[in-house]
């Protein structure tokens, strides 16, 4: 009989051993790329998760140690264990419960504080690795990128070219990242490389980083941005001197051309682009894409907000709502339809005519795709209608 008990044990310890297979199997597919990243930055990152885990560990082993020990040493059926139903107080006690999750709090306060500031994504790198100094002399390499729907493009304005879900970059120099998107937000991430940050459509967030080791590694979107999202991840290779200029030159020999008419044809949603270069890029592509003017005729961002700055143009800036309207979902073709509605003209009924006709405007020029000068005749555009609502027409425009 004990021999069959022991052979019994044996067959329901190979049994849970085998049930332990599939999680292998499943665990086995993990990529601990967070811990072990190829770049300083994520070193950095990695290190503050290592030590914020280890001072929370040192309050929670404790914890869950004393609860099995006190449920075990004051079960029911322990009659030997101290019964004092009176005791409400030990000062001993209550420094320990109180002073070491203060201290370590006081840690993780500090840790994160720094960790704010040394690792914020817009301070420039002062080193490459632990104990490495960045050398001065060497530019770092400056790259400009583009969220899709749903693809990665990437500008290389000191080299003239640019690369779609494909991204490269030297051993041991500095990267400095300008990130924007033309429609919605998307979150830009290389585990490997550095923490993730917000691309957003009108604005520039900046990374710096740097790879520490030649490579090929995984770069996507970490922020859900519609139906093509799950195909939104692009290579990212880290390679030697030699090798960054080779690839360069294979880029630039390309035959595709990117300026404007070709980026508003790539800016058009699609799904699972293979990667490929662009030869030739239009110099000032990324400066238009962020400041949403890239079709003709659009005034600039940049534009808009200097005019505001100067006090706007009062009412006779109502002439410029047209040629203003941002149209990108009419161009793309989605459900909003080909025209945009926009605000026409704001009156009211006791204004004079004439005294709106005959107001003085400066007659310094002003930027911008669609504006008249502010000394060129102003017809106002109704007066019995508080707002018009409509679309454009070719008069308007």
């Amino acid at each position: 009989m004990r021999d069959i008990l022991i052979l019994k044990g044996r067959i329901v310890s190979r049994l849970k051993l085998l049930a332990l297979l599939p999680l292998a199997a499943v665990l086995g597919g993990c990529n601990f790329v967070v811990m072990a990243p190829a770049g300083d930055i994520a070193a950095q990152q990695r290190d503050l998760v290592v030590i914020s885990t280890v001072l929370m560990l040192l309050i929670v082993i404790p914890v869950m140690a004393l609860t099995v020990w006190f449920a075990w040493r004051y079960r029911h059926s322990n009659d030997a264990a101290k019964y004092d139903p009176d005791w409400d107080h030990s000062t001993g006690l209550e420094l320990v419960i109180w002073s070491a999750p203060l201290a370590i709090i006081i840690c993780l306060g500090a840790i994160t504080w720094m960790g704010t500031h040394l690792l914020d994504p817009y301070r420039s790198l002062d080193r490459i690795a632990a104990n490495r100094p960045i050398d001065r002399d060497k530019a770092p390499l400056e790259v400009n990128v583009v969220a899709l729907d749903w693809k990665w493009l990437f500008i290389y304005p000191e080299y003239g070219v640019a690369s779609l879900n494909e991204l490269a970059a030297p051993v041991d120099r500095p990267i400095n990242f300008r990130i924007t998107a033309s429609s919605v937000m998307n979150s830009f991430y290389i585990p490997a490389l550095a923490g993730q940050i917000y691309a957003m459509p009108g604005m520039e967030t900046k990374l710096h980083a740097v790879v520490n080791h030649a490579g090929k590694y995984r770069g996507f979107s970490a922020n859900y941005s519609g139906a093509g999202f799950s195909g939104m991840h692009f290579a990212f290779h880290g390679l030697d001197d030699a090798g960054f200029e080779q690839w360069i030159a294979r880029t630039k020999a390309s035959s595709n051309v990117l300026g404007r008419t070709e980026y508003l044809v790539l800016e058009k949603p699609s799904a699972n682009e293979p990667p490929r270069g662009f030869g030739t890029v239009d110099a000032d592509l990324y400066r238009a894409i962020l400041n949403m003017c890239v079709e003709p005729g659009k005034m600039c961002m940049s534009e808009m907000m200097s005019i505001d700055a100067k006090g706007g143009l009062g009412l006779a800036g109502l002439n410029n709502t047209l040629p203003l309207a941002y149209d990108k979902y009419a161009r793309r073709g989605t459900a909003l339809g080909p025209e945009p509605s926009f605000v026409a003209g704001t009156c009211t009924i006791d204004e004079p005519q004439g005294r709106i006709a005959a107001q003085v405007r400066e007659s310094t020029p002003l930027l911008g795709a669609g504006l008249k000068r502010p000394s060129a005749p102003f017809t106002p555009l109704g007066s019995s209608t508080s707002l018009l609502f409509g679309s454009p027409s070719k008069s308007q425009s």
